[in-house]
């Protein structure tokens, strides 16, 4: 069971899109998308949206490349590299989670929701990604986020 909001995170090179789930943890909702500027500006900008919305921890989509040739840099190495720079300035707990389809679903969701063909769907794809993750943990399939650390 999860306590508290949770803020999802669909990491991109031009864009990151954010969502939160409620306070039980059962459903997630679209929140904002921050166009990338520099790591410190875009840290600060998701630092102040998480406390604002008093969250307890987050969920960054991970794309799992399963045809990558060993040795080859991946999407996801770059996730995790950022992820690891981003844990750095603050003490919430994050979690990895596979993101493997949510752009294709999230083009689905925008729509139906009739947002115009450029519009980002960054979101979206968050609210995808933070949902999947809640609907696992509801279902005994992932753990609930750990307790946030201390610095």
């Amino acid at each position: 069971m999860i306590h508290g909001r949770l803020l999802g995170i669909d990491h991109g090179l031009k864009r990151i899109g954010l969502a939160v789930s409620d306070s039980s943890g059962l459903v997630a909702r679209e929140l904002s998308v921050i166009h990338r500027r520099s790591r410190q500006e875009d840290f600060a900008e998701i630092n102040r949206i998480a406390a604002e919305n008093e969250v307890v921890g987050i969920v960054v989509g991970l794309p799992l490349n399963h045809m990558a040739e060993p040795g080859q840099h991946t999407q996801a190495d770059t996730v995790r590299l950022w992820v690891e720079r981003f844990s750095e300035t603050h003490t919430l707990p994050v979690l990895l989670w596979d993101e493997s389809l949510t752009s294709e679903d999230a083009r689905e969701v925008a729509i139906r929701q009739k947002r115009g063909v450029r519009d980002p769907i960054d979101d979206l794809a968050a609210r995808l990604i933070l949902q999947s993750y809640l609907n696992a943990v509801r279902d005994g399939l992932a753990d609930p986020p750990p307790q946030s650390r201390v610095n």
